[in-house]
């Protein structure tokens, strides 16, 4: 346990969970981040990484499955500790979480605590991100749940168990939506739209998809520039 008095908590690095459809790119977005990154990879879709020297990647083989927790366990803590990565990537976690029911459905038979245990070891591996000092990217595959209510709002969603997709992302500072229209790729942070969604960093709801980490940048120098101008009037 950790106390911080009088407001005086130590920033920690962001944390970022996109979804979307196969193809929108999601993995290709990993390349906006600054630093040094690991990728861990659990559907192998990491052909666009190729030549990419700022990044290494981990990939978790079909012998490596049945441990597939203690693995990932393992492998962040390794990063952790170390100071070659800034970024820790996770792609794809809907693919980790069936390797991880798979596990816990073999080790027991109460449907109900299997997916208790399951939402608690994404929280568990969530907090470790939290805590970790690194920057997080982490992407999942979406499904379409048709139309919902009046409006067909809600539509969308991560290809996730809903209470452990909860129990993961409640750690993130944006949860988003990718996809493609009219040729160009969106990502959706407005949870008004009924889709699963939050930004924690700025207002923004709607972004092009190149601008994901851009609002650090340009959140500052808005306030520097208000800082001038305030500056300017005071010594006036």
């Amino acid at each position: 346990m950790k106390v911080y008095l009088n407001g005086e908590i130590p920033k920690m690095p962001n944390m970022y969970f996109i979804y979307g459809d196969g193809g929108t790119g999601k993995t290709t977005l990993l390349n906006q981040f600054q630093g040094h990154k690991m990728l861990f990879s659990f559907d192998r879709s990491s052909n666009v990484m190729i030549g990419h020297h700022d990044t290494d990647v981990t990939f978790f083989e079909k012998g490596d499955m049945p441990k597939i927790q203690a693995y990932v366990e393992y492998m962040v803590n390794k990063v952790i500790s170390g100071d070659r990565h800034q970024v820790i990537a996770l792609d794809n976690v809907s693919a980790l979480q069936n390797y991880v029911l798979e596990n816990i459905d073999n080790a027991a038979k109460d449907n109900r605590q299997n997916y208790q245990k399951l939402q608690l070891w994404f929280r568990n591996l969530a907090t470790l991100l939290r805590e970790s000092g690194k920057t997080v990217y982490a992407t999942a595959h979406q499904i379409d749940n048709g139309a919902a209510g009046i409006t067909g709002g809600g539509r969308y969603a991560a290809d996730m168990n809903e209470k452990t997709f909860n129990a993961f992302t409640s750690m993130f500072d944006v949860v988003g939506r990718i996809y493609v229209k009219d040729g160009q790729r969106m990502i959706d942070l407005d949870p008004e739209q009924g889709n699963h969604a939050k930004n924690r960093l700025d207002d923004r709801k709607l972004i092009h998809a190149d601008e994901l980490i851009k609002s650090q940048v340009t959140k500052l120098n808005s306030n520097e520039k208000k800082e001038q101008t305030e500056n300017v009037i005071v010594h006036n």
